[in-house]
């Protein structure tokens, strides 16, 4: 029978993973309406990529694309631990916290405006005019396309990188923590970076479906990379982990949740 300390950790590890996978996710999906240009934050040329004739791509991102890793790595040390019901259970949670926020920030956006606050931020920095209410607005709500096409992708990616994940951990044991986490992330995001812009800009937009693919690969790329470059911090996360628990009990708890997931 596990200590009644081991107990606690191992549920104060959840909660607290829960809650860094949440926030993260959150933060994200509320922050993506910023596109940001990736070759000028490195200071390098456009990339001016030829897709599909007419297509020319750069690497333009959303502002969640930086933070969506950590939601990866997250998603991964969770599954190591607690298994796919464990991430399915916070995956969840999550899309339901996701879709709650959208629907407080749309109610938000339809409040009538106090008068004093519009002429109060009547300008910008340079004396330009401006309405708040509607810069309110354009920033904060998002279409009704892309809410669906990204809580649908969030759910279809997490529930594929789960069972992925639990795969590989089949053939690899307790070994080869880079191999599951990179694998099962590279499959996961090749099918969510294309539902999400086939369900916002294809099936509620006006995209063509070359568009929807030229876009879809810049994405995975992108999300590919990343994967890969952050396997030091899934290692640095597993040795605290070890640390916090006692190596013996991780391992027990590791093992624990890849026997629940095969049953």
């Amino acid at each position: 029978m596990p200590s009644y300390s081991f107990t606690n950790k191992r549920t104060n590890l959840y909660i607290f993973l829960s809650a860094v996978f949440l926030t993260n996710a959150l933060i994200a999906e509320i922050i993506g309406v910023k596109i940001f240009s990736g070759e000028t934050l490195l200071g390098v040329p456009p990339a001016q990529i030829h897709l599909f004739g007419d297509f020319v791509l750069d690497f333009n991102l959303t502002a969640g694309a930086v933070i969506w890793p950590f939601v990866f790595v997250t998603s991964d040390i969770i599954n190591e631990y607690f298994g796919k019901a464990g991430v399915r259970r916070i995956s969840f949670l999550t899309a339901g916290f996701v879709a709650y926020s959208f629907l407080i920030i749309y109610a938000v956006t339809t409040l009538p405006p106090a008068q004093f606050w519009l002429d109060v931020n009547a300008k910008d920095g340079m004396g330009n005019p401006i309405n708040i209410n509607n810069a309110f607005q354009l920033i904060f709500r998002q279409g009704l396309g892309i809410i669906i096409g990204s809580l649908t992708a969030f759910l279809i990616g997490q529930i594929l990188d789960a069972s992925v994940f639990q795969y590989l951990r089949r053939i690899t044991g307790s070994r080869k923590i880079w191999l599951r986490a990179t694998g099962s992330t590279l499959v996961s995001q090749l099918v969510d970076s294309f539902v999400v812009l086939g369900i916002a800009f294809y099936v509620f937009g006006n995209w063509s479906l070359a568009q929807v693919i030229a876009v879809g690969i810049i994405n995975y790329l992108y999300k590919a990379t990343t994967a890969i470059l952050l396997t030091p911090v899934l290692y640095i996360a597993h040795a605290l982990i070890d640390r916090y628990l006692g190596k013996e009990h991780a391992e027990e708890l590791a093992n624990e949740s890849a026997m629940s997931s095969f049953m």
